[in-house]
C-alpha cells in the first residue's frame, strides 16, 4: 500500500503555495481543453475581488509574512495584481501572503476528528478510484472520457488551492486499481473571510441552556417519576450570536483561539461553499461545482469526516472525553433508549438545524399519535363489544338460505348472504357509532396537533438562531447564481444578488406543471388498469364452484388488486422523483429553500395521486355505479365493481392496512437490509483492495477510509415523505380504520431509533445545513387536515352504515330488528322471469329497479350529515387556532426585549459616533485576509451603525 502526501507539481513541499501551475492536458477532448483553462478564468477575476480599507480599524486578525512572489495569496481565486500587469490602485488592499503550507497551517481542532501531528485537521474528503486494468484496453471514446475527466479533476483542485485551500493526497493501490482520498483543509484566514461572506452567526454572549419539555413539566407537577429523562453529558449551551465580521472578530466569544473559534459544522459549511462554486470549466456550460463532478463520476464521493469511531471504549461512558459521536450513540442511536427524550440540542451541535428540527417533527409527532392510539384502540374495543349484540349481524349469521343474493357477474351462480357472515362480522368492527365519535376527535387531534408544532417550531428556531434564516440570511444556491442573466437588489438585505425574472421563472414553472399534470395522467391510467383487473378476477372467482370462494370473490380481487397497485406505485415513484428533480433545477429557483420546497410540492402531488388514488376510489366511488339486475353499468365492455356483502368500508380498512403495513415493512426492510448489505459491500471491496496492498485491516483504517465505506447521506426528503404519507392515512381515512394511529406509533417509535442509528452509524455525515422549520411539509400538512375532515364525513355519510341505521331506528324499529331485509332491494320481475327465480341485492330501490323515496331521503340526510359535521368541525378547529398562539408567550417577550435592546444601542451608537457611524457601518476589509469580494455600492445605500456588543440574534 502507497500513503503518500502529495505536493502539486511545480509546487514546494511546504511553505506558500503560488498560482498553481496548469499541468493537465486533454488534447482528445474540446471539454478537457475548456476544462483546463477553467483556474485561468478564475485567476482572471482579480479584479472583482477586491474591498475597500477601512477607515479606523486596525484590527490584525493574523500574522502575516511579506509577500516575496508576485501574485502569491492565500487566495480567493485572485491575485494581487490587475489582469493588465498595473498595480492595484489606491483604495485598494494588495495584502500579505499568509504563511500557509500544503502539509499543515493550524493546529488540530479541537472538536473535529484529529490527525497525525504533521498534517493539518481534514474538514472534508473527496474521493475518486481509478481502474489500473483499463490501461490501453479503451476505446477512443472512453480514453477520451477517461482524459476530460482527468482535466476536470486537476482543474478543480487547482481552483480549490488558489482559493486558499489546503490540498493533501492519499492513495490505496493495489494492482488492480487505486482509491484516491483528497484531504481538504481551510486556514484561519480563508475561515474568516468566508464566515463574513456566508453571514455565519456566531456567539456573543454563552447563556444557560434552556430547553425544556412540557411532558417533564407535568410529570414534575404531578410528582410522578419521568422515566424519559436522561443525563445525557456535554450538554450545549445557548447563546447571543449575529452575523460574524471581520473587523469586530474580538467582539466575539472565543475568538483568541484560532483553533476552536468555528466550530466543526461551521467548517463544513463553508468548505462545501467553496466546492460548490468552484468552476471547473465554462461557469454559463454548468461546469462547475463539486455536485456536477459527483454527478459525472469525477469524484466518487465528497463528505466531511465524523468526529472518529461511535463505538463505546472498553470502560464505557465513564471514560472522559467521549467524542459526539459517541454521545449520540450512546443517549440516542441505541434500541435500548427507545423510551428517552432525544437529546435535540446534541443532534443540532453535530448535523446541523435541518436534521435536528426533522427529528423534533418525528418525535413531537410520535409523541402526539399515543393519545390518537389510545382512543382508535378504544374505539376498536367497542366495535368487538357491540359485534356480540348486534341484531343486524346476527339476523345476517342465522339466515341460512333466506336471502339468495343475485349474480355478481353474467356467468356467475347465485349466493345465499349467510355466506358472507364473516366479512360482515369484521365491518362491524370498524362501522358504528364510535366511528363517528373517533373521526371528530381525530380532525380535532390532528389541528391541535399542528398547533402545537408551530409553537414547537417557534421556539427551537428562537434558541437555535434561525428565526430570521429565510427572509435575511439565506444565500441564493451556488448553481442559482452561476447561471442566472443578470443582477438586482435584495430589497432585504439591499446587496445586490444574482436574479432571474419572475415572469420567466413563472413560464417554465407551468411548462413543468403540464409534465406533472402527464404523470398523474398515467397514474389515474395505471388506477383504472387496477380496477379492470379487480373486475376481471371477481368474475373469474366467482365462476368456482366452491361456495366459500364464490362468496370471497370480490375480497380476493380487491386483495389482490391492492398489491399489484402496491407494485405500481413503487415502480412509477422512482421515474417520476427523477423527472421532477429535473424540473425543479430548470426552474432557477433562488435559494436552497425555495428549491427543495418546489422539488418536494412536485413529488408531494404526484405521489399523493399514487398513494391515495385506491383508496378514494374504494370509499367514493366503488359501488356507485353499478345499476340493478338486468341493466348493470359497463367499463370498456366489463361490468362495474360493487361493494362486498360487508360494505365498502371494510374493503377500505384492508387497502389501508395493505398499503400502510406493506409500505411500513418495505421501508423498514430498506432501511434495514439495504444499507447493511451496501455497506458489507463497500467495506468488503476496499477492504480486499488495502490486503492486496500489503496492509492488515487489523492495524486500523484512517479515518477517510473508513467514512469511505460508510453509505452517502442522502437529504431528508424520503424521511419526511414517509411521515407525511402516513400523517395523511391517519387522517383522512381515520374513520374505517380506528387501529391506523396504533401502527403508525409502533412504526414510528422504530423508526425514530432506526434513522438515529443511520445517520451515527451507517451514514456518511452530512454538511450541516441551516433551516428555520419544515419548509413546505408544514403547509402540506395543514392541506391534508382539511381534507380529512371533509373525507371523513363523506365517509361517514355514504360509506358507513351509521346514518342507514340512525334512520331505519327512528322510522322504524328502535332495536334495528328487520334492518337486513330494508338494505335488500328485489330484482326487477323482467330478471326473474329469464332466470326462473327471483334475488335480492343491496339497494334502496323499487320492484322496477328505479331509486325508491327512501333513498332519496337518506340522501337529503347524508348531504346534510357532511355539511353539519365539516361545518361543526372546522369551527372548533378556528376557535382552537385563535386559542393557542403560534409563538409562546416567553418567546415573545425574549423577541421584543431583543428588538428593544436593539434600539437602545441604535440610538447610543448614534450618539456617540455621529456621522462617522456610517463610516464603521460600511461592510470593512481587513488587510490581513487578503483580496475580498467588493461589496455592491448599493449595499451601502442604508448604512447603519453597528450593534456589535449590545445584542444580538438568539442561537444554541
Amino acid at each position: 500500500m502507497r500513503v503518500a502526501v502529495t505536493a502539486r507539481p511545480g509546487l514546494p513541499a511546504q511553505g506558500p503555495p503560488g498560482p498553481p501551475a496548469r499541468t493537465a492536458q486533454a488534447p482528445r477532448s474540446d471539454q478537457a481543453s475548456e476544462a483546463s483553462s477553467g483556474s485561468h478564468r478564475a485567476r482572471g477575476r482579480s479584479k472583482m475581488l477586491r474591498r475597500p480599507a477601512p477607515e479606523g480599524d486596525s484590527t490584525v486578525l493574523i500574522d502575516m509574512a511579506s509577500g516575496t512572489e508576485k501574485g502569491d495569496s492565500y487566495g480567493s481565486t485572485a491575485s494581487t495584481s490587475q489582469p493588465d500587469g498595473d498595480q492595484a490602485p489606491a483604495g485598494m488592499v494588495s495584502p500579505a501572503k499568509p504563511r500557509i503550507g500544503v502539509l499543515g497551517f493550524h493546529p488540530p481542532h479541537s472538536d473535529c476528528l484529529k490527525r497525525s501531528s504533521f498534517i493539518s485537521t481534514a474538514d472534508f474528503v473527496l474521493v475518486w478510484e481509478e481502474d489500473l486494468r483499463l490501461g490501453q484496453q479503451q476505446d477512443s471514446a472512453a480514453r477520451d472520457k477517461t482524459d476530460t475527466h482527468r482535466a476536470w479533476r486537476e482543474t478543480f483542485l487547482d481552483n480549490l488551492r488558489v482559493a486558499g485551500l489546503q490540498v493533501d493526497q492519499r492513495h490505496v493501490q493495489d494492482e488492480d486499481g487505486a482509491v484516491h482520498y483528497i484531504l481538504l483543509s481551510a486556514p484561519w484566514p480563508v475561515l474568516c473571510y468566508y464566515a463574513e461572506d456566508l453571514c455565519l452567526k456566531l456567539p456573543l454572549q454563552e447563556l444557560p441552556n434552556q430547553a425544556c419539555n412540557w411532558s417533564a413539566g407535568l410529570l414534575r407537577w404531578l410528582g410522578v417519576p419521568n422515566i424519559l429523562l436522561q443525563d445525557v453529558p456535554d450538554l450545549p449551551p445557548e447563546y447571543y450570536s449575529c452575523q460574524f465580521k471581520v473587523s469586530k472578530l474580538s467582539r466575539f466569544l472565543g475568538s483568541d483561539n484560532q483553533d476552536t473559534f468555528f466550530t466543526c459544522t461551521h467548517r463544513h459549511q463553508i468548505l462545501f461553499e467553496i466546492l460548490a462554486k468552484t468552476p471547473y470549466g465554462h461557469e454559463k456550460k454548468g461546469l462547475f461545482g463539486i455536485e456536477q463532478l459527483l454527478a459525472q463520476r469525477v469524484f466518487r464521493a465528497a463528505f466531511p469526516l465524523h468526529e472518529g469511531p461511535f463505538t463505546m471504549p472498553p470502560e464505557g461512558t465513564r471514560v472522559p472525553g467521549l467524542n459526539q459521536r459517541q454521545v449520540l450513540f450512546w443517549h440516542w442511536a441505541r434500541w435500548r433508549s427507545w423510551h428517552k427524550y432525544q437529546p435535540l440540542d446534541h443532534v443540532r451541535r453535530y448535523f446541523g438545524e435541518k436534521v435536528a428540527l426533522y427529528f423534533a417533527w418525528l418525535g413531537f409527532y410520535t409523541g402526539w399519535l399515543l393519545p390518537a392510539a389510545v382512543v382508535g384502540t378504544l374505539v376498536f374495543l367497542v366495535g368487538c363489544f357491540l359485534l356480540l349484540s348486534d341484531t343486524p349481524t346476527q339476523e345476517l349469521c342465522s339466515s341460512a338460505d333466506g336471502f339468495e343474493m343475485c349474480p355478481l357477474c353474467p356467468d356467475c351462480p347465485f349466493w345465499t348472504l349467510s355466506s358472507a357472515c364473516a366479512l360482515v362480522q369484521a365491518g362491524r368492527l370498524f362501522d358504528h357509532g364510535g366511528t363517528v365519535f373517533f373521526s371528530v376527535f381525530m380532525a380535532l387531534w390532528a389541528v391541535l396537533l399542528l398547533e402545537y408544532w408551530k409553537r414547537k417550531s417557534a421556539t427551537l428556531a428562537y434558541r437555535w438562531g434561525c428565526s430570521d434564516y429565510e427572509d435575511i440570511e439565506e444565500r441564493p444556491r451556488p448553481q442559482f447564481a452561476a447561471l442566472a442573466p443578470e443582477t438586482a437588489l435584495n430589497p432585504v438585505t439591499g446587496v445586490e444578488e444574482p436574479y432571474f425574472p419572475k415572469r420567466s421563472r413563472m413560464r417554465r414553472v407551468l411548462a413543468g406543471s403540464v409534465l406533472v399534470l402527464m404523470m398523474v395522467a398515467v397514474v389515474v391510467m395505471c388506477l383504472v388498469s387496477v380496477i379492470l383487473y379487480r373486475a376481471v378476477a371477481a368474475m373469474l372467482v366467482s365462476r368456482s364452484d366452491r361456495t366459500l370462494l364464490v362468496a370471497w370473490a370480490s375480497r380476493i380481487a380487491s386483495l389482490t388488486g391492492s398489491m399489484v397497485n402496491l407494485v405500481l406505485i413503487l415502480m412509477l415513484s422512482k421515474a417520476y422523483v427523477a423527472l421532477a428533480r429535473v424540473l425543479t433545477r430548470w426552474e432557477m429557483h433562488r435559494t436552497q429553500t425555495r428549491f427543495e420546497d418546489a422539488f418536494t410540492l412536485k413529488v408531494f402531488v404526484f405521489q399523493f395521486v399514487t398513494f391515495y388514488s385506491s383508496p378514494i376510489y374504494i370509499a367514493f366511488f366503488k359501488g356507485r355505479f353499478v345499476g340493478y339486475p338486468g341493466s348493470y353499468h359497463t367499463l370498456f365492455g366489463v361490468r362495474n365493481e360493487e361493494c362486498a356483502a360487508g360494505g365498502c368500508l371494510i374493503e377500505l380498512a384492508q387497502e389501508l392496512l395493505v398499503i400502510t403495513v406493506g409500505k411500513q415493512i418495505t421501508n423498514n426492510v430498506q432501511e434495514i437490509l439495504v444499507p447493511k448489505v451496501k455497506g458489507w459491500w463497500q467495506k468488503l471491496r476496499l477492504r480486499s483492495k488495502r490486503r492486496k496492498a500489503g496492509a492488515s485491516v487489523a492495524a486500523g483504517q484512517a479515518p477517510w477510509e473508513a467514512d469511505y465505506e460508510l453509505l452517502p447521506f442522502e437529504g431528508l426528503f424520503d424521511e419526511y415523505l414517509e411521515m407525511v404519507l402516513q400523517f395523511g392515512f391517519v387522517t383522512i381515512f381515520v374513520a374505517a380504520c380506528p387501529l391506523a394511529p396504533l401502527f403508525a406509533l409502533l412504526n414510528n417509535w422504530v423508526e425514530i431509533r432506526l434513522d438515529a442509528r443511520k445517520f451515527v452509524c451507517e451514514r456518511r455525515r452530512p454538511v450541516a445545513e441551516r433551516a428555520q422549520d419544515v419548509g413546505i411539509w408544514f403547509p402540506i400538512l395543514a392541506g391534508i387536515t382539511h381534507l380529512a375532515v371533509i373525507s371523513n364525513a363523506l365517509l361517514l355519510a355514504f360509506s358507513s352504515d351509521f346514518l342507514p341505521r340512525t334512520y331505519y331506528r327512528w322510522t322504524r324499529a328502535g332495536d334495528l330488528r328487520g334492518f337486513l331485509n330494508f338494505t335488500l332491494a328485489r330484482a326487477p320481475p323482467a330478471f326473474a322471469a329469464e332466470h326462473n327465480r327471483t334475488c335480492r341485492y343491496q339497494a334502496f330501490r323499487g320492484d322496477d329497479g328505479q331509486y325508491s323515496r327512501t333513498y332519496w331521503n337518506l340522501l337529503a340526510i347524508r348531504l346534510a350529515f357532511v355539511i353539519v359535521f365539516e361545518h361543526v368541525v372546522f369551527s372548533i378547529g378556528r376557535v382552537l387556532d385563535l386559542l393557542v398562539p403560534d409563538i409562546p408567550e416567553s418567546v415573545e417577550i425574549k423577541v421584543k426585549r431583543e428588538y428593544y435592546l436593539a434600539k437602545q444601542a441604535l440610538a447610543e451608537n448614534q450618539a456617540l459616533f455621529g456621522t462617522n457611524g456610517a463610516k464603521d457601518s460600511r461592510p470593512p476589509a481587513s488587510e490581513s485576509l487578503g483580496p475580498q469580494p467588493r461589496r455592491p455600492e448599493a449595499s451601502q445605500a442604508h448604512p447603519g451603525p453597528p450593534l456589535w456588543g449590545h445584542v444580538g440574534s438568539r442561537g444554541a
